[in-house]
């Protein structure tokens, strides 16, 4: 028979003690006692990788090896160095199974009796609890050591700063680089002249062949900026200022989401402060915060004209988020921030994508929104589409897709097993044996599946999508209808073609002749007549009505 076996260890200490050693002398030792055959590249090993991953170089040529054929069992020592997850466990044994690899326990061989299986579900929690407890000891252990000043928060000093590398998280063993001290003085002092700006800085220390802290050649805002924030320069390596929250913007909209978590600041008084030599005193320090606040509130932007999707286009090319650019001849365009950012100039990449007309594109979504507010049956038949799966995220839809051919598959398998029975190809035996392993990958594939229809079903929330918008096209239908306006003693109609006085000399103003107290038609289809009310209630209501009204335009 053809074996294999597997050893798994969570920290590189347990490496360098060669506890993973351990594990595999015993696996080689019960293999020659059973008499298998074992190669040496059938000996599969992660060292320091943690259980509650399946992302791991040793277990990953152990699938695939599995996948080709090549192995008839698996020898392991314990369930926990399979996987820490229970879930995970199960995964492994029946993808392991289905290649024809049958794994087995040294502790604890296991088989098919229920009492094994459900010892085998008690060890797989056992093993979750005891990670989850091991990482919440350390967590309290390691706050506890930054607290007392013995423990840097650091794994990679800032520019200016040495590790020891025999003790790489010592306090007492930091040291300065003297010359990327005085570098980093000078930055501060630098800043603090006249007309310094972080770009300019950043420009300078490129000029002058100054090395990045990562060994590159090409300083960019973000990295000075780092520096002149950092307090770890005024003596003070503080940790703990950070918490987890949900995400709540991205980039681009085209880009992905991402693991869909963002860091939100802390009280001060949670803050933990790990003392280190000191760079720049306390008073350089606060004058340059304060020139770095003062800079960014007063920062020149483009916020003197309104443009309808201003924060809210992407560029179609390197999928960047655009931003706006009026020429000194009036004319507005949205432009991809590739095309403008100085690194990625730098570095060759710069985008190519055309400047896109903001008037023609302000038009055009403005019209399709209002479009799609003004006919129900469109929000309608884009509902009937997210219930069908279409606004999934194509990962999702394509894991859908796969467990219904897979399930598909085993309904074949099943009945062709069914057909040999009957034509006395199989045996009885045989036939409850590969119905019993069919049975089993049918209820692993129909728990998945459920888990991804619940996963589904969360992400599209289609009653409150639809509540949402049917509310919304209810407030726009009502203030599209026409009505009457009293201003300096006339009275003003609105309808859709525009506004219209009965003691003015024509009946009806066109759409480009605004009311006299600014209201305008919200449907009138000159986009000069598009108040600035109007407009940041298409920008504020575009988020989420821009996403349906885009998705319905491109099909």
């Amino acid at each position: 028979m053809r074996a294999a076996v597997y050893g798994r260890v969570s920290t590189t200490r347990q490496a360098q003690a060669q506890t993973i050693e351990q594990q595999l002398d015993r696996l080689r030792a019960a293999v020659a006692g059973h008499g298998w055959e074992l190669h040496e590249q059938h000996v599969y090993r992660d060292d320091g990788y943690s259980g509650a991953s399946l992302g791991r170089p040793g277990l990953d040529r152990l699938r695939d090896h599995a996948a080709l054929a090549e192995l008839d069992a698996v020898l392991v020592t314990a369930p926990d160095r399979l996987a820490r997850n229970y879930v995970h466990q199960v995964l492994l044994i029946d993808e392991l199974a289905g290649h024809g690899c049958q794994v087995e326990f040294l502790d604890r061989p296991m088989s098919q009796d229920p009492h094994d299986q459900l010892l085998l579900q008690i060890r797989g929690a056992v093993a979750e609890y005891e990670r989850t407890l091991i990482a919440e000891r350390m967590r309290r252990g390691r706050q506890a050591k930054l607290r007392a000043g013995t423990l840097l928060p650091w794994t990679t000093p800032p520019f200016g700063y040495r590790l020891d590398p025999e003790r790489p998280r010592q306090a007492s063993a930091v040291r300065v680089e003297p010359g990327e001290a005085v570098l980093v003085a000078q930055l501060f002092d630098w800043y603090l002249q006249p007309q310094a700006t972080v770009y300019r800085l950043a420009r300078r220390l490129t000029d002058l062949g100054v090395a990045t802290p990562t060994g590159k050649p090409r300083w960019n805002a973000a990295s000075v900026r780092g520096i002149l924030r950092n307090p770890a320069y005024t003596g003070r390596a503080l940790t703990n200022r950070t918490r987890v929250v949900p995400a709540r913007r991205r980039k681009s909209a085209l880009l992905p989401v991402g693991p869909g978590q963002s860091h939100a600041p802390r009280p001060e008084q949670d803050w933990i402060a790990v003392p280190v030599p000191q760079i720049v005193s306390e008073e350089t320090f606060a004058q340059v915060q304060a020139k770095l606040d003062t800079n960014q509130r007063t920062a020149l932007r483009n916020t003197r004209h309104e443009y309808l999707l201003r924060a809210l286009a992407s560029c179609g090319v390197c999928r960047l988020s655009c931003v706006v650019r009026q020429t000194g001849a009036g004319y507005r365009y949205y432009l991809c921030r590739g095309r403008t950012d100085a690194l990625r100039v730098a570095q060759g990449q710069r985008c190519r994508a055309r400047y896109i007309p903001a008037d023609q594109l302000d038009e055009l979504v403005w019209a399709d929104l209002c479009a799609l507010l003004t006919e129900p049956a469109q929000v309608a038949r884009a509902l009937r589409r997210a219930r069908g799966g279409a606004w999934l995220p194509q990962e999702l839809q394509a894991r859908q897709a796969a467990i219904r051919q897979a399930l598909g598959q085993l309904e074949r398998q099943q009945q062709r097993l069914l057909d040999a029975y009957l034509a006395e190809v199989i045996a009885l035996a045989e036939l409850e044996r590969k119905r019993q392993e069919l049975d089993r990958r049918h209820a692993t594939l129909t728990a998945q599946q459920r888990q991804l229809d619940a996963a589904a079903e969360q992400r599209l929330e289609l009653r409150a999508v639809a509540d949402g918008i049917e509310a919304f096209c209810q407030t726009i239908r009502a203030d599209s209808q026409p009505r009457r306006s009293r201003s300096g003693g006339s009275w003003w109609s609105c309808s859709s073609t525009g506004w219209s006085s009965p003691t003015a000399k024509s009946r009806s103003a066109t759409c480009c002749q605004p009311h006299p107290t600014g209201r305008i038609c919200p449907f009138a289809s000159c986009e000069k007549t598009i108040s600035i009310r109007q407009r940041i209630l298409a920008r504020r209501t575009s988020s989420s009505m821009g996403v349906l009204a885009g998705r319905l335009d491109s099909q």
